[in-house]
Order: structure tokens, then sequence, then C-alpha cells
């Protein structure tokens, strides 16, 4: 599959007013996904492929006190460890440096995304099963 034909696809979404695709042509599969704000719209196309190593978690430290966990990857934002487990966190939990939050999946791989300090789930910014780029912010915890 090319990138004329994966903008080609792109195009209809946008057209038809779809939030996700997924495309197999032999061994070739592909999956778009765009963010259905109307701000934002972003198109993905994640071929499978193997994983590379994700980078650290980016936390930053906002004028509130509010600190906020950013993912390191592009992938799929899961707030459990599986479909019909409690969620790793709620808001409000008290959370520890090294406590997994969250996993983001990126080409089938699982990442943990764990706290990188000690602080409460002031905010969960993202939904379960939604895809997330590079920085895009997860959890905002107040110290």
């Amino acid at each position: 599959m090319n990138e004329a034909e994966i903008r080609r696809y792109a195009e209809l979404m946008q057209e038809l007013g779809l939030t996700g695709l997924e495309i197999t042509q032999g061994e070739a599969k592909v999956r778009l996904e765009r963010s259905a704000a109307p701000v934002r719209d972003a198109v993905y196309a994640v071929p499978d492929a193997p994983a590379q190593n994700p980078q650290s978690v980016q936390s930053t430290a906002k004028a509130d006190g509010c600190a906020s966990v950013t993912s390191p990857l592009v992938g799929v934002f899961y707030a459990a460890p599986a479909e019909d487990a409690k969620p790793f966190v709620n808001i409000g939990d008290r959370v520890t440096k090294g406590q997994t939050l969250c996993i983001v999946e990126a080409m089938k791989l699982m990442n943990e995304i764990a706290a990188e300090e000690d602080g409460v789930i002031e905010e969960i910014c993202v939904t379960n099963g939604q895809v997330v780029e590079f920085g895009t912010e997860l959890f905002r915890l107040k110290r």
C-alpha cells in the first residue's frame, strides 16, 4: 500500500465522517484513526511492524501545582490491564513513583506508563481506547 492510497482512504474517512478505518491488502494491514474533535483533525497510519522501545514518560509541572503525565509514544490508551478489569487509577487516587497508571499499545506491544513522582490523580485527560500522540497529556497529578 502506498502513500497515495493511504491519503485517498484518509480523505474518504473525512468525507464520510469516520473516525477509524482498517484496511488489509495481502500481508499489508493499515489502521487509520482520526480525532472526532472539530478543532483538531489528525489522521494516524499505524502499520503492523516490530515495535520500538518506548521513551520515558514526560512529567511537566504546571502553574497550578499539578504535574502533567504525557504519552512517550503514539498508540492506544488503555486505562485497565484487561477489558473487564478495573482501571489502574481513578480520579482522587494517591499514586507513588513507579506505580503503573495506564497502558499505551503501540504496534501490538503493551507499554506500561508509570508515575514519575508521588501525587494524587487530579484529572484523567483521555478516554479508554483513545489514540494518543507523543506528548499527549494523559493525567494531571496534584503534588
